[in-house]
């Protein structure tokens, strides 16, 4: 096994890729088979195979054969050791409309070691969604102190994201999901990963315009 301090540091140029690695490694192993390329991998993502061997070489634990490629019960396994798949964590929501609802239902998320275990808005209209409770966000942050949860997802609107952040880290949170599209300001010690998905589909249609 190649040395994890250093591997992770190679890590921060490639974590991005390696989700879209793993969901095509999988695919490949239902349908029953064992071994993958890089450039298959490439081929599936359209982007340069060299850059797939490298991040692949970054975290694997066996090298690949030559004319048939990594063994992929092996690399599934390295994958979900470094991208976390193979521990669960529990996380809390806030903001429960449309997009909460949506997070909330989505069973797929335990797939990659995650569970959204409640729901937190400041009108509370149903009870539960998916068998988990609903709870008015002024019990956010004694939940959280009781629970020792540390992962937060934010869904709600721009105008209400830094004060449930504010919520979240007085609660002990120590990650937060940000699905608003804002920018929220937490101690350093909090990590935050942005997902704009206005900012996606901007970029989606300047890309679409520019191919016309």
């Amino acid at each position: 096994m190649k040395d994890k301090q250093n591997s992770l540091i190679i890590l921060k140029s490639t974590l991005s890729r390696l989700p879209s690695y793993y969901c095509i490694i999988e695919e490949r192993q239902a349908l029953g088979e064992e071994y993958i390329s890089a450039t298959t991998i490439a081929e599936s993502l359209s982007i340069n195979p060299v850059q797939v061997r490298k991040d692949i070489a970054s975290i694997c634990s066996e090298p690949g054969r030559p004319k048939l490629g990594f063994k992929i019960g092996t690399l599934l396994n390295d994958l979900k050791m470094y991208l976390g798949y193979d521990h669960y964590d529990e996380a809390v929501l806030v903001g429960v409309g449309a997009l909460g609802h949506v997070l909330m239902q989505y069973g797929g998320f335990a797939n990659y070691g995650l569970g959204i275990v409640a729901g937190f808005d400041k009108t509370v209209r149903d009870k539960s969604i998916a068998d988990k409770p609903v709870l008015p966000v002024s019990k956010l942050v004694s939940f959280l102190r009781r629970t020792h949860i540390k992962i937060g997802i934010i869904a709600v609107p721009a105008n209400e994201a830094q004060n449930a952040a504010d919520l979240l880290a007085a609660g002990g949170v120590k990650a937060i999901w940000n699905f608003a599209p804002t920018t929220i300001n937490l101690p350093d010690n909090i990590l935050v990963k942005n997902e704009n998905l206005a900012a996606s589909l901007a970029a989606l249609t300047a890309e679409l315009l520019r191919r016309s």
